[in-house]
């Protein structure tokens, strides 16, 4: 299985590239290694996607490495997971598949010589022992989710095999996600996302978190940015090997409600909490960064404000199209 061969160029393989994330990131690692170099992948084909695509399912060891030595990837970006509030429904399955998934990945990188490798972790990797403001990079994690326990689990498992085997991996704990792009796959955070999508439609918004449930936000630019960042860092630079925070900015339901209605004032809005405010009752309400500020220079750039802005924007734009089905206006 092993293969020692000589990359002259990087060659970017991303498993899990029909995501929220991975169909932004494909495109970024597109226009950062050329199209030829980006290898995206998941369980099935993107629709109208002209690039090179290969159907993988990521618990098949075979298929990763079959891929691996056809394109002779570089760098692999292990994307691929079942999320939060999703992962609750079907706890042993959801285990199953995110470790099983991020075992082959890594077997495949160390016997493959891999260059290096992208994991995405959480702030679901913390719960109640973990301070709810600021909370450090070294916090206690005590995950309250199968989503969050598998994400702590991997990170552990990350700075084993870097430890172990030198093998340079790389992760990132995302707070909730917020982007135009893509649509939210299950997560307590989605939220954030439909909000735009009623309020641009005027639609009246139900809301699954309480109207005070403020939790750490990112918007898609800034969590593109920061992996690419990361990954460009240098290999000495890279001082946590489990998963570095990173912040946006902090808010709650009713605070986009409020940026929401300065555009659209007769913006409707009924909180009707359900299991998921209890997850997001669990996780921090703001998160400190300056490990990654430290190591590799990362900083947000946009607020509240300027996130609303675009989304608006930009959703308003895809509406246009004529379509209100969701998955059509998506890249």
């Amino acid at each position: 299985m092993s293969q020692n061969i000589e990359y002259m160029k990087t060659v970017v393989l991303i498993i899990g590239a029909n995501g929220q994330l991975g169909s932004v990131l494909t495109e970024a690692l597109k226009q950062k290694f050329g199209n030829s170099n980006v290898i995206a992948s998941d369980l099935r084909a993107r629709e109208g996607y002209k690039d090179t695509f290969e159907i993988i399912d990521a618990t098949d060891i075979d298929r990763i490495q079959e891929v691996v030595v056809q394109y002779k990837v570089t760098q692999i970006y292990h994307l691929a997971a079942i999320l939060s509030a999703k992962g609750e429904e079907t706890p042993l399955q959801t285990w199953d598949i995110n470790m099983k998934t991020l075992f082959n990945v890594l077997e495949v990188c160390r016997k493959n010589n891999i260059e290096k490798v992208f994991f995405p972790s959480s702030i679901a990797v913390f719960g109640e022992g973990a301070p709810l403001e600021n909370t450090p990079n070294n916090a206690y994690l005590d995950p309250a989710t199968v989503y969050g326990i598998s994400k702590a689990a991997g990170e552990n498992w990350a700075q084993y095999y870097f430890l172990r085997y030198g093998l340079d991996v790389r992760s990132i704990r995302y707070p909730g996600v917020i982007g135009y792009q893509s649509l939210p796959g299950g997560g307590t955070t989605d939220y954030a996302v439909d909000i735009y999508h009623k309020a641009v439609l005027e639609e009246k918004f139900n809301c699954f978190l309480k109207e005070d449930a403020t939790l750490p936000m990112i918007f898609m630019d800034d969590a593109i940015r920061a992996t690419l960042e990361l990954m460009d860092a240098p290999k000495e630079d890279i001082m946590t090997r489990t998963s570095y925070n990173i912040a946006g900015i902090s808010f709650s339901p009713a605070e986009v409600v409020a940026e929401i209605r300065k555009l659209y004032p007769d913006f409707e809005v009924k909180y009707d909490p359900d299991f998921r405010q209890e997850i997001a009752s669990r996780w921090p309400n703001s998160i400190d960064d300056s490990a990654a500020t430290k190591d590799w220079g990362w900083k947000p750039e946009f607020d509240l404000e300027s996130i609303t802005t675009t989304m608006i924007q930009k959703l308003k734009a895809k509406y246009k199209k004529g379509s209100k089905n969701l998955e059509t206006l998506m890249l």
